[in-house]
């Protein structure tokens, strides 16, 4: 009976042997699928390393056009500086004019004074300069109205100036990336404004001097002659002012929209760098996503190891207890007794293979839960 047994139990051991390698062999096939699947992850991942090398590709090279549009940037300046020195040329030249005014003032008070001695000795003459002093009085008027066309034509000038100033306030603001070339801009339009107000304080002291002239026009004719000559050079260099006006308006005009340019091409490249960042944070967040699934990969392989473990240890021990005491069932030699001992054993591997499936299925859902969890994290 002994050996029976020790047979019946041998049989039923190599049965569970070979259903285990079985198993085996099922748990290292799906290993092999978990590793083909993990392969493709990382092909996946160098994929997108790829794309992340192609991206940082295109950041340097923007990077280099930034460069470039700061070298061009650069060389606007440059220019800038050097129409700046041509005003202060143009400036300086107008105070060499205005010197030379000024020692041509002094030539007449000191041919006045001759005049005045000259006078004297010309009281006879004096019918014949009242005649002239007619003359004189039209010639006055006339220039009484050039006087006034001048003030208009300063007026003029005095308002370009503020505009000047008005636009290169804008400028000052529009230009905030170049705050160095701005400062020198600014000071050097302080210069300018000061300049203006020493030519306003010269032409008022200019009218003051023309009104002296014309109470001394009266008996001087050959001042009046070359007075007349000196309001042609004024007039000459007034047309030059203008000339010099229409060019400093056109040059700023050129600057107004080389800055417009610039402004709209730092736009596109801010736009084309929200455009960069918005792909590199789609990156990162495929790139956490891949990371999550490996983590849940992980996590799945060590929960399948732990099915296996449960499958091939509790499972298995209440299905091969069941199957050997339904083999001494078919028996014929069985005692009633012994029956209903070998029933009251199946039940109890019966109870233990459902809990032991009930735990297997517990464990399924949690490991399920796990995954959306972290899959929705």
């Amino acid at each position: 009976m002994n050996t029976r047994i020790k047979k019946e139990a041998l049989i039923i051991t190599n049965k569970e042997l070979v259903f285990q390698n079985e198993e085996k062999e099922k748990h290292a096939a799906e290993l092999i699928i978990a590793n083909t699947e993990l392969a493709f992850q990382n092909e996946d991942k160098e994929k997108r390393a790829a794309e992340l090398i192609i991206a940082n590709r295109e950041l340097i090279f923007q990077n280099t056009e930034k460069e470039k549009r700061a070298a061009e940037l650069i060389i606007a300046n440059t220019e800038l500086a050097f129409q700046n020195e041509e005003k202060e040329k143009r400036a300086a030249e107008l105070i060499i004019a205005n010197t030379e005014l000024a020692f041509q003032n002094e030539e007449k008070e000191k041919r006045a004074a001759e005049l005045i001695i000259a006078n004297r000795e010309l009281i006879f003459q004096n019918a014949e300069k009242e005649k002239r002093a007619a003359e004189l009085i039209t010639a006055n008027r006339e220039l009484a109205f050039q006087n006034e066309e001048k003030e208009k034509r300063a007026a003029e000038l005095i308002i370009a100036n503020q505009e000047l100033a008005f636009q290169n306030k804008e400028k000052e603001k529009r230009a905030a990336e170049l705050i160095i070339a701005n400062k020198e801009l600014a000071f050097q339009n302080k210069e300018k404004e000061q300049r203006a107000a020493e030519l306003i304080i010269a032409n008022t002291e200019l009218a003051f001097q023309n009104d002296e002239k014309e109470k001394r026009a009266l008996e001087l004719t050959i001042a009046n002659r070359e007075l007349a000559f000196q309001n042609l050079e004024k007039e000459e260099r007034a047309k030059e002012l203008d000339l010099a006006s229409k060019k400093l308006a056109l040059k700023n005009e050129e600057k107004r929209i080389q800055t417009a340019e610039l402004n709209i091409a730092n736009r596109e490249l801010a736009f084309q760098n929200q455009e960069k960042e918005k792909q590199a944070a789609a990156l990162i967040i495929a790139n956490l996503e891949l990371k999550k699934a490996e983590e849940y990969q992980k996590e799945y392989i060590k929960g399948l190891e732990q099915m296996m473990f449960i499958t091939s240890h509790k499972v298995r021990q209440p299905v091969a207890n069941i199957l050997g005491l339904s083999y001494l069932l078919d028996q014929t030699t069985n005692s009633p007794d012994e029956h209903i001992q070998f029933l009251n054993h199946i039940k109890q591997s019966a109870l233990m293979l459902d809990s032991f499936t009930k735990e297997l299925t517990q464990f399924i859902f949690n490991l399920e839960q796990k995954g959306k969890n972290k899959k929705y994290a």
